[in-house]
């Protein structure tokens, strides 16, 4: 899949476009949430106690295209049919059945169906605010293999539930059960230690010059096996995995300190500021200037571009 970029106009907006063929089911916290397509989902507040603005299972077909110039939560999408690609890291993905994907928040954010081909997926969409910490941790994975069928089932129950007795004991429930399976995806217990071990001395050290033989004597094994732990746990080679914590920590200085753009560079560990600058616009939308200008003003910035299918 190609991954040149090219130059949108620079007012993008946000995308909805679901086609004829394309239904979904959704159950929202609350009437906020109230674009088009949402308006007869049901509410269940009881989302809200962890910060989820709404779930859904989507059977999309093409031209179905969704575009989102600064996402305000994380996003876990998980495919049961079919495939589709998302936008993550700068690039395009695909997200076939039995995968998932997990976005962090106030970045572009975009999916599609590819021509002829359709895709049915669970979501759930967290509402965040760029001062605390997301759901995506340091061995989160951006993409990765994945069971949505519980997961489907439990916004199933909900918007059952929701739209029936709407009993709290049973909303209260399927709430849990959905935060559950996120959880299981976006911080897994069960991954190798030895990466647990390298991200967690990587985060508390971000400015140091690291390189993949530096990631690997702390795993305490060979750079391509790192390679392929990496990717199998994480979606991401290590290099890349390094890069996105960085810009995670960035995107957070920039949000709650004064520090100077330059400063903050140097403190994950970018040594040009023309460099940061190019990398943190790939993988989250914008320039690091447009959006601390986002948080002083309340603003959506503009997203620069977006890569080709």
């Amino acid at each position: 899949m190609a991954t040149g970029e090219s130059e949108l106009p620079s007012d993008l907006a946000d995308v909805d476009i679901l086609g004829d063929d394309t239904h979904s089911i959704i159950v929202r916290a609350d009437a906020a949430h109230s674009r088009g397509w949402f308006n007869n989902a049901p509410i269940c507040p009881l989302l809200g106690q962890h910060h989820v603005a709404h779930v859904g299972i989507m059977q999309a077909w093409s031209p179905f295209e969704i575009i989102r110039r600064d996402q305000s939560g994380t996003f876990m999408l998980a495919c049961f049919h079919g495939e589709g690609v998302i936008l993550a890291d700068g690039n395009w993905k695909k997200i076939r059945a039995g995968q998932a994907c997990l976005q962090p928040p106030f970045v572009m954010n975009s999916l599609k169906c590819l021509p002829g081909k359709p895709w049915h997926f669970a979501w759930v969409r967290y509402q965040e605010s760029r001062e605390t910490r997301p759901i995506v941790s340091a061995i989160s994975p951006v993409t990765g293999p994945f069971d949505a069928e519980p997961l489907r089932a439990s916004i199933n129950g909900l918007h059952s539930e929701c739209m029936g007795a709407n009993a709290p004991s049973a909303l209260h429930h399927w709430s849990e059960l959905i935060q559950h399976y996120v959880m299981r995806f976006a911080q897994p217990h069960q991954s190798d230690s030895r990466l647990w071990r390298v991200w967690q001395q990587v985060e508390a050290e971000l400015a140091q010059p690291w390189t993949l033989s530096k990631l690997a004597a702390i795993a305490c094994m060979s750079e391509e096996h790192l390679r392929r732990v990496s990717r199998k746990e994480l979606g991401r080679s290590p290099m890349q995995h390094l890069t996105f914590l960085r810009l995670q920590r960035a995107r957070h200085l920039l949000s709650v300190t004064d520090d100077k753009v330059e400063v903050i560079a140097k403190t994950v560990g970018f040594e040009s500021i023309g460099t940061f600058s190019n990398t943190f616009t790939k993988w989250i939308g914008w320039r690091p200037s447009e959006h601390r200008r986002a948080i002083a003003t309340g603003e959506t910035p503009v997203a620069r571009n977006r890569p080709r299918l």
